[in-house]
């Protein structure tokens, strides 16, 4: 979890200023969303986030390689978090559509050590990118239907539109969740629809445990060190390069080095050995949603394999 962008752009929205870099540099890594509720089209939320877009636009000439392969369509950018709209692999079009992201993103605020929110009211927005990484619409939620930072950092919400409407008005198809864990090696792509920005590298390894402060989640994703993810990649999907489906949602890193420091996770091992890996980051495994979904895209936490944290 890395902390907020939006008071410090706020104020430079304010104040009129130009947007720099290093105003927008200046957040720790992954960025967590802490506005509560969804203002207006005309609020001063709207004016900061457009003025977020505006610095992600001029960052976005400074990216790191992108894949030649994995694009921005169906990704989504938050307040300050990115997202993905994404099918389950048994998902209707006339299904309501998904909005991955992380559970340290909601708009609530983080959720507790071992609380689980399922199938609560929410009007959160959300930009929807096309494949150069262009806003063509705004979504908006009708539930959150699921959100942890319970042995994942995971939030799921409920589109007021279906795949087939936004796939008719936008041509953007959403992203399919893998059902299989990824293996180490495996060619990735974090993809940021906040900067609108893609990290290409591998899957290093597992963490058995990944704690950081309060917070511990299993059988995390470690990247190799070409993904050096920044302040709002949080919730940034991670896609496999050669099946283009999402196998990660990118949540964490450690950033100095410290140990089991909010901002500084560390894997702890079977037999409880801890290692610090500054500079690393990390993602939650996805594949374990696809079997709580059922049909109509509907959350069924009882279903024959779902073994994601209940409430």
């Amino acid at each position: 979890m890395r902390k907020p962008l939006v008071v410090a752009l706020c104020a430079l929205a304010l104040a009129g200023a130009g947007a720099t870099p290093a105003v927008a540099a200046a957040p720790s890594p992954t960025g967590a969303d802490t506005t509560t509720g969804t203002a207006p089209a005309t609020s001063l939320t709207d004016v900061v986030n457009d003025t977020v877009g505006a610095v992600a636009d001029t960052l976005s000439g400074l990216t790191a390689p992108k894949s030649a392969a994995v694009n921005f369509a169906g990704t989504v950018s938050l307040s300050n978090c990115s997202g993905s709209v994404v099918r389950m692999p048994d998902s209707a079009a006339s299904d309501p559509a998904l909005v991955l992201t992380n559970g340290h993103c909601l708009e609530s605020g983080f959720p507790a050590p071992g609380q689980v929110l399922t199938d609560r009211a929410s009007s959160r927005t959300f930009g929807l990118l096309n494949a150069s990484g262009a806003k063509v619409a705004t979504l908006r939620a009708d539930r959150l239907v699921y959100g942890t930072m319970t042995d994942t950092d995971a939030a799921i919400y409920r589109l007021n539109t279906t795949y087939a409407r936004i796939k008719s008005a936008y041509g953007i198809d959403p992203l399919t969740l893998s059902g299989s864990r990824p293996a180490a090696g495996t060619a990735i792509s974090v993809v940021s629809g906040y900067w609108k920005r893609i990290y290409s590298c591998s899957v290093d390894g597992f963490a058995y445990r990944l704690k950081e402060g309060d917070w511990t989640w299993k059988d995390s994703v470690r990247y190799t060190s070409a993904c050096d993810t920044i302040g709002g990649t949080s919730g940034s999907p991670v896609v496999d390069d050669a099946t283009g489906k999402v196998v990660a949602v990118n949540n964490t890193g450690n950033e100095d080095g410290a140990r089991c420091t909010v901002n500084n996770p560390c894997e702890v091992d079977r037999n409880g050995g801890v290692t610090v890996r500054q500079g690393i980051n990390y993602a939650q495994q996805t594949y374990p949603f696809t079997a709580c979904f059922t049909t109509g895209n509907r959350l069924d936490l009882s279903a024959s394999g779902c073994t994601v944290p209940k409430p």
